[in-house]
């Protein structure tokens, strides 16, 4: 299937050529109708760019990659601030297996502005995985199994936390908890983002990576008011040591120094993430195999 016409510069010679893109032609083709090559490895780092070039999936598979990292967003959030999550009308209709949700209860929150956070980002979440689901149509996948709760004390005793983690406790645990989701999910867009062949398509991704990134700066510089910093840099640095072996995820800072974007001081712009990358995550493990908070594994082609 194909969408409309668009306009885009001819890689070699520069001029302004008129082409119809294929939404099933997955990454090389987009790579080879933008002509991203140098460009984009300059952008988002050569290994993106060879791991796009060396896989073909299509916006479909991509779409519901994220769907499935927002149903596990909604889910926590709207639990946390709620009590309840998606509707049943939210998380079936699609393929793959419906999953139940493990864990999950409402937060007595001791500060308004805490609270009303928590409200508007599970507002949000839920927003992006209708919007998703519509998109996808007939095509999006069901929810799949979610585990926020064990989960959380697998995080928590890799970070080096505990051997135990209740994410509903207290605000300032839900803060902690958030913080493992926010800056993944901004990675994760960025990631996909070359990857992507439709440009309406790289448009609404790029909406979702904004929305991302407001709700990770605001969970960053919450924990950074209240001085959490060791916990949050052991949260970080638990990232780390799953997605591959470059240190570049960063903590919120210190007493003298806050940090409450993670970007890369070189160019200011955010990290990007590879699917595997974000499924070590996920899965809370270097292999990349389903366990922590999708304990069947994702939906989907990406899983």
């Amino acid at each position: 299937m194909t969408i409309d016409l668009v306009h885009l510069p001819d890689p070699e010679t520069g001029k302004t050529v008129t082409r119809k893109l294929n939404l099933e032609a997955g990454r090389r083709a987009f790579l080879r109708n933008v002509g991203l090559g140098v460009a984009g490895a300059a952008i988002f780092g050569t290994g993106a760019v060879q791991e796009a070039a060396a896989q073909t999936v299509t916006d479909t598979d991509i779409l519901n990659f994220a769907l499935n990292l927002e149903y596990l967003e909604a889910e926590f959030y709207l639990r946390a601030a709620t009590g309840a999550g998606l509707s049943n009308s939210e998380i079936g209709g699609g393929t793959g297996t419906l999953g139940p949700v493990a864990g999950g209860r409402q937060v007595t929150f001791a500060t308004d502005a805490i609270r009303n956070y928590a409200f508007e980002i599970a507002a949000e979440e839920r927003a992006h995985v209708q919007l998703l689901r519509s998109a996808l149509g007939s095509a999006r996948v069901n929810r799949p199994a979610i585990d926020i709760s064990n989960a959380f004390n697998i995080a928590a005793s890799f970070a080096g936390l505990g051997s135990t983690f209740d994410a509903y406790a207290n605000e300032t645990n839900f803060l902690l908890a958030a913080f493992i989701f926010e800056d993944v999910g901004v990675s994760a867009y960025l990631g996909a983002a070359p990857l992507i062949s439709s440009k309406q398509i790289l448009a609404a991704a790029g909406g979702l990576l904004a929305a991302e990134a407001y709700h990770a700066g605001t969970i960053r510089t919450v924990l950074y008011s209240r001085g959490l910093y060791s916990q949050a840099q052991a949260i970080s640095d638990a990232r780390d040591r799953l997605d591959n072996s470059n240190d570049d995820d960063q903590g919120i800072g210190t007493v003298t120094t806050a940090n409450t974007s993670l970007t890369d001081p070189a160019t200011g712009l955010p990290y990007a993430r590879t699917t595997t990358e974000v499924l070590r995550i996920v899965y809370l493990n270097g292999n990349a195999q389903p366990t922590g908070f999708f304990p069947n594994g994702l939906n989907g082609t990406i899983r």
